[in-house]
């Protein structure tokens, strides 16, 4: 179905041609229009089957191109947007989105008023590394976030239309945004300009969060070496992303640690480093076909407008503090980023609620104040959050589901469409009973099927999956399977979300999918023997 969506190319110069050979792979690209004869005679020899033009009005008038990736020169990025935009297509743009935030929120509300799809090309955000990277910090593998530095440098392409910072900065920027999930509260930059005084070709911006996390971005292209290191310093772990090494070496983990000797004197360890296993992907691919799906399925991209919007903001003020030499910039509240999160119109989220980046809270659904949405999370239609609920990251709630004062929903958790949670155990509509209301805990990675009922006071141990229909008076243990009225454990589920067969001689069950392996510890209690019990799984 995605190779059914017409795709048309604006701008095919150094990183337009890439683009050219990822959409003419998938097979979508129907037209490239480009100012340059030249650039358009090499297209027509790469790919005699695809129509190419001088003028974008050609393109934007064509009823088979549903969607236009924007690579033309930056400073043509918003004019070119909006007019793709406004004429009812959805349009991926390379980075930076626009040169001025006024100009990016521009986009932003075009895209939303005509229900369009506004995609930045954060490239370095679809890399294999740097999605495992989010994961890690999100899991909580290098504990608490302290530092986090990039260094993107090479004695590489000069441009002679933007500087170093706008040209190269985005990236990292869009990664720091991502991996810390907060907006600085202050920033500064400094730089020189030595080809073109008008143009600085190294920059080196600070960055000051909230919770004193610090982060900084050096970039050049008067290098003698190419390096592109991005490292975060935790707590527990450092890890580097360095997307110069192979791709068996690219992602590192140093579990180095300091110990205070006599709470006085700091005393640092050294431990042996280890690599994170990665996928090999190219992130330009991933990152058109990523566009694809959600021109496909009209969802909200991971780099939409508005995460392209806050990219540009940092870029704009340290620009500002650039052409101040190096005057820090404090974020006020006047130029504060939209929420993080996204709330469909007919949605209502009260105020003092608490929602992490990349939730979707969807047609007729309510928050109310004091509820606590991790990251990640998909709240469906029609559906209700109590006050004082603690829901985790990556919980999906389908529609038509209430989830009252009282229940908590540890990351993972799936609750199908019209499940049930009460609040008391014994409900009478003329009798007043907040004050017996108990407490629901369904822990990390369960399954709620559609119509179950969870009666209140039980708690829903890791990874069980309770069936359709079925109703819950008791506690459940980890992994098992809740079939019937009232519901009874019939056998138990992996963490794949497959039942496991009968154990072998050992006693060992294996999991059809993963192949990891389970065992009966003692009646009624199962443990995975292959991955840790407090972790999640480890593909997300």
């Amino acid at each position: 179905m995605m190779s059914e969506v017409g795709v048309a190319l604006i701008g095919c110069g150094a990183w337009g041609k890439n683009h050219l050979r990822i959409w003419s792979n998938l097979g979508c690209l129907r037209a490239v229009c480009d100012p340059d004869p030249g650039r358009l005679e090499f297209v027509r020899n790469q790919n005699p089957d695809i129509e190419t033009c001088l003028d974008t009005a050609h393109i934007l008038a064509r009823e088979d191109i549903q969607a236009v990736v924007v690579a033309a020169p930056a400073f043509l990025h918003a004019s070119l947007t909006l007019q793709v935009l406004e004429a009812g297509k959805d349009v991926l743009v390379e980075k930076p989105m626009a040169l001025t935030t006024r100009e990016g929120q521009r986009l932003v509300e075009t895209a939303r008023r005509l229900e369009r799809i506004l995609m930045v090309g954060h490239v370095l955000e679809y890399h294999p590394a740097a999605q495992k990277l989010h994961q890690l910090v999100n899991q909580g593998v290098l504990g608490r976030v302290q530092y986090i530095y990039s260094n993107r440098l090479n004695l590489g392409r000069i441009r002679t239309e933007e500087n170093a910072l706008w040209s190269f900065a985005p990236h990292d920027i869009a990664l720091i945004l991502r991996v810390l999930g907060i907006m600085p509260e202050e920033l500064s930059c400094h730089g020189g300009a030595y080809l073109n005084y008008q143009l600085v070709d190294v920059t080196l911006t600070n960055l000051h969060f909230p919770n004193n996390v610090r982060a900084h971005i050096f970039v050049s292209w008067l290098h003698p070496f190419k390096e592109q290191r991005f490292v975060v310093v935790g707590e527990r772990q450092m890890a580097v992303f360095d997307d110069t090494r192979p791709w068996s070496e690219k992602l590192a983990l140093y579990p180095h640690r300091v110990d205070w000797l006599g709470g006085q004197i700091p005393v640092a360890h050294r431990a042996e480093v280890t690599y994170v296993p990665l996928e090999e992907a190219e992130p330009l691919k991933a990152e058109c076909v990523h566009f694809l799906e959600c021109v496909v399925n009209r969802q909200i991209p991971l780099s939409d407008g508005e995460s392209g919007q806050k990219t540009l903001q940092i870029l704009e003020l340290a620009q500002l503090s650039l052409e101040k030499c190096g005057q820090p910039v404090k974020l006020s509240q006047t130029t504060a980023p939209p929420p993080q999160y996204y709330a469909h119109p007919t949605a209502t989220v009260d105020e003092e609620t608490t929602i992490g980046e990349n939730t979707r809270i969807w047609h007729y659904s309510h928050v109310m104040q004091g509820a606590q949405i991790g990251n990640n999370c998909v709240v469906g239609q029609n559906v209700f959050v109590g006050d004082s609920v603690r829901i985790g990251n990556g919980v999906k709630i389908q529609n038509n589901v209430s989830v009252y004062r009282g229940v908590v929903l540890e990351d993972g958790v799936f609750c199908g469409p019209s499940m049930v949670f009460t609040n008391v155990v014994n409900p009478r509509s003329e009798i007043e009973r907040k004050q017996e209301f108990r407490q629901t805990l369904v822990k990390r990675g369960a399954t709620l099927g559609a119509n179950c009922t969870i009666v209140c006071g039980v708690t829903i141990g890791r990874y069980a999956f309770v069936g359709a229909g079925a109703v819950v008076t008791k506690d459940v243990a980890d992994y098992a399977l809740m079939i019937g009225v009232p519901a009874k454990r019939h056998g138990w589920m992996s963490r794949h979300g497959q039942r496991l067969p009968e154990p072998d001689t050992e006693g060992i069950m294996i999991c059809p999918e993963s192949g990891w392996r389970y065992r009966e510890i003692q009646p009624g209690v199962l443990r995975c023997l292959d991955w840790p019990e407090e972790q999640p799984l480890p593909s997300g």
